[in-house]
């Protein structure tokens, strides 16, 4: 695909291990998926970097031209959802609706917009039910203790995603105390798991009553919206297998057509060279990054790393974000919005949008911003006004465009008394304190940013 002053747009394709060009359809549209999160607990820096990855991925296909459609579900029917509602002794529904609530509002902070749906998996299971029949009646999936599974045996290319032998994949389903069901083989995975005690939703199905596995839900939310033979399939890396080894099973063996043509996947967010994950305990959940960070911050963050690569959440990271960060923000306060458009802008722009184009390589088109930043300031010392130009089409495909807003009001008298007594509680480590206090100035109408030279106080977005 070549549009505008992008050459053909390529991305790397899990499924074939290589480049692809991106070949819209007719009219230009492009359809992506995104697997979103498992909504039991508060989503973590990790959760958000497919959110904020896909969204720009969206931002950079639509500045060249095309009509692109973006769709990241949320699994709000997951055990891992029951166990968490069992322990906290409230309904499953209460949990995920909270927890969805909270991930919308807190990803909202972002400022990088909603994607175009956002299906549940509470509102798909008429065409989950559907889809897992059709895998039945074709003897691709059968039933057993009112469970369905996938017979994976019956698939002749399963494994081609993860490239792992049949041997090394394993499902991670361990039979439930109390289940029925035996599966035909281990490597089969579960498509419709019937209810059993202690679980408090369920619906019916032809098997009895119960709810979708969760490999099901996400093929039928795609198809449902994008239909097959989409243009990108996206998500983290750690959903390679089994998750989208799954997706791309049952979706073929019951319709007879790929689920997507391209399988694009990010890195994960480490700590100290591990996955961050609610289930190790090493995360740092979204809301306290973005209120620690502020949104500018913690996109800055992620476009810093290319998306396939692992990127280390350290001090260091979030301290170079913060000054990358300020450094735009320098150059916006000089300059002149009634002043010329520069032309030799231009050239910058142009490299910048062809490294998004060659792999959606940010961190390449981040070095282009910044060269175009060094120039303009240099020029701005010798003399010269003019405005934004070239460089407002750059920060809005990365996410940034707010940094060329004018400055927020300043803080009232009340607003920086607070601001006092936060840091002094940090200091103190009394973080329960800094954290009431900050929750003051939020009501209040400010958010704190901690910046390289101290705590500053802006309008809450």
């Amino acid at each position: 695909m070549t549009a505008g002053m992008a050459g053909p747009v390529r991305v790397n394709d899990t499924l074939t291990g290589g480049l692809r060009e991106l070949e819209p359809r007719e009219d230009r549209r492009i359809g992506i998926y995104a697997c979103g999160p498992t909504v039991y607990a508060p989503i973590h820096v990790g959760n958000a970097r497919p959110y904020v990855v896909f969204s720009l991925f969206k931002r950079f296909l639509e500045r060249i031209g095309c009509d692109v459609t973006l769709v990241v579900n949320v699994t709000d029917v997951n055990d891992k959802i029951y166990a968490a509602a069992a322990e906290k002794g409230v309904p499953s529904t209460e949990l995920a609706n909270e927890m969805t609530e909270l991930y919308l509002e807190e990803t909202g902070r972002l400022g990088l917009g909603r994607p175009d749906a956002e299906p549940k998996a509470s509102e798909t299971i008429d065409a989950i039910v559907e889809l897992i029949a059709a895998l039945v009646d074709s003897g691709h999936a059968y039933t057993t203790g009112g469970d369905v599974y996938f017979r994976v045996g019956s698939f002749e290319g399963y494994g081609k995603l993860s490239n792992r032998a049949l041997e090394d994949m394993d499902q991670g389903e361990d039979d439930v105390p109390g289940r029925t069901a035996v599966k035909e083989n281990p490597h089969d995975f579960a498509l419709w798991k019937a209810s059993k005690p202690g679980e408090d939703t369920s619906w019916p199905s032809p098997w009895g009553q119960g709810r979708p596995g969760w490999h099901i839900e996400c093929s039928a939310m795609a198809e449902q919206i994008l239909g097959l033979d989409f243009e990108v399939h996206g998500g983290g890396s750690d959903l390679v297998f089994p998750h989208h080894e799954n997706e791309i099973a049952q979706t073929e063996a019951a319709r007879g057509k790929p689920l997507a043509r391209i399988w694009m996947h990010n890195g994960m967010v480490q700590f100290a060279n591990e996955k961050m994950s609610k289930s190790v305990g090493n995360i740092r959940s979204l809301g306290a990054a973005l209120d620690e960070l502020g949104p500018e911050a913690l996109v800055m963050y992620f476009v810093s790393g290319h998306y396939r690569q692992p990127i280390a959440f350290t001090d260091a990271a979030l301290d170079q974000a913060r000054a990358n960060v300020e450094r735009v923000r320098d150059l916006a306060r000089r300059l002149d919005p009634e002043g010329p458009e520069p032309g030799w802008m231009d050239a910058y722009g142009e490299r910048f949008f062809d490294e998004l184009a060659d792999d959606f390589n940010t961190p390449a088109a981040l070095a282009e911003l910044f060269s175009l930043v060094g120039e303009a300031n240099r020029r701005l010392d010798g003399g010269e006004r003019f405005g934004a130009g070239a460089l407002s089409e750059m920060l809005w495909a990365l996410g940034l465009e707010r940094l060329l807003e004018p400055e927020d009001e300043a803080p009232d008298e009340e607003a920086l008394r607070l601001l006092d007594e936060r840091e002094a509680a940090r200091r103190d480590r009394d973080f329960a304190a800094a954290d009431r206090t900050r929750d003051e100035l939020r009501a209040r109408g400010w958010e704190v940013r901690d910046t390289p030279d101290g705590p500053r106080l802006v309008r809450a977005g």
